[in-house]
């Protein structure tokens, strides 16, 4: 003969049941007199037993959570302990390992001169394949800290406030900018009429000869427009939306035409080539791996440069 066991026993049950043998007993004593206390108090006030049982174990809510309460076990994946910690690193190797991921793959296909389609899937399947390895090794160990309740020894001080940031519109940035521009400017020049590289006789130059004048006319009006657009955001005393795109333009025509150039062999002096590699032993594949690397410099910097502008830019708005 059996016998159908009360909505308090599956209740009590179901709670102890993950919970170790040595404190079964206990919490099963514990349970079972608060939800008779509980079954008669509501008794008194004129409802059924059944009723008060149910009404008494509904109020308890899942055992499961009620069981975590007597473990001591948190019911949450990452919680407020150790949640910011989390975050912050997360954002920093998302940031960082699927960059490196892309770049070094592009890098390593533009090497073995592959066609421009398997480079781009083979860097993306890359970039995405770290993103996922990131975002679950990252987690699991902060799971398992929270599960362990090891400390991980990050402590918050006032002396790690920030300071507050002008997004790129102070004096120092601008003075900075137009520094710079004077000091590439009269780079341009010393390599001309000068030159950067002794070959045993005279220095010859780094830009390919062939550039002067119109290709460097093209140069220098870009880095002038750079110091330009530098003022102007310092008098405006903020980035604005023009000047984002203003940016944009600039760093993506200073990218197409150095790329082009540098594709078309144009960009770099051949006897500088010859002088500094080639009559040193470098050659073949690795004067293609030190010609990929530059071709890659030269399309990064602009896109930081882009990224950097937006960025500001939504800062600014947000102010």
């Amino acid at each position: 003969m059996t016998t159908t066991a009360t909505l308090t026993e599956r209740y009590i049950s179901a709670t102890i049941r993950s919970l170790t043998p040595e404190v079964q007993d206990d919490v099963r004593a514990e349970l079972g007199a608060s939800i008779a206390d509980a079954v008669e108090a509501r008794l008194e006030q004129g409802e059924s037993p059944e009723q008060a049982e149910r009404a008494v174990l509904t109020e308890l809510g899942d055992p499961g959570i009620l069981a975590a309460g007597y473990a001591d076990r948190p019911l949450h994946l990452i919680g407020p302990k150790y949640y910011l910690v989390w975050w912050r690193l997360l954002k920093l190797l998302l940031w960082i390992v699927p960059t490196c991921a892309f770049v070094g793959v592009m890098i390593g296909k533009l090497v073995e001169g592959g066609p421009t389609g398997d480079l781009i899937g083979a860097a993306a399947v890359a970039a995405l394949t770290s993103i996922v390895h990131v975002g679950f090794w990252v987690t699991l160990v902060f799971v398992m800290l929270e599960r362990t309740g090891t400390d991980t020894g990050v402590r918050w001080t006032v002396d790690q406030l920030p300071e507050p940031t002008p997004n790129g519109t102070g004096l120092a940035d601008a003075i900075a900018s137009i520094v710079f521009v004077v000091l590439a400017a009269g780079a341009v020049f010393w390599d001309a009429l000068l030159g950067f590289f002794p070959t045993g006789g005279e220095p010859i130059s780094v830009l390919h000869p062939g550039l002067w004048p119109w290709g460097i006319t093209v140069l220098l009006a870009l880095l002038v427009a750079e110091g330009v657009l530098a003022v102007v955001v310092y008098a405006k005393r903020r980035w604005t939306l023009a000047a984002a795109v203003v940016n944009t333009v600039l760093a993506v025509l200073f990218a197409a035409w150095s790329l082009t150039l540098l594709i078309r062999g144009e960009l770099i002096n051949p006897e500088f080539v010859s002088s500094v590699f080639t009559d040193n032993g470098v050659t073949g594949e690795t004067l293609r791996i030190v010609g990929v690397v530059a071709g890659f410099c030269l399309v990064a910097f602009p896109i930081w440069d882009i990224v950097d502008g937006w960025v500001k830019t939504a800062r600014a708005r947000r102010s």
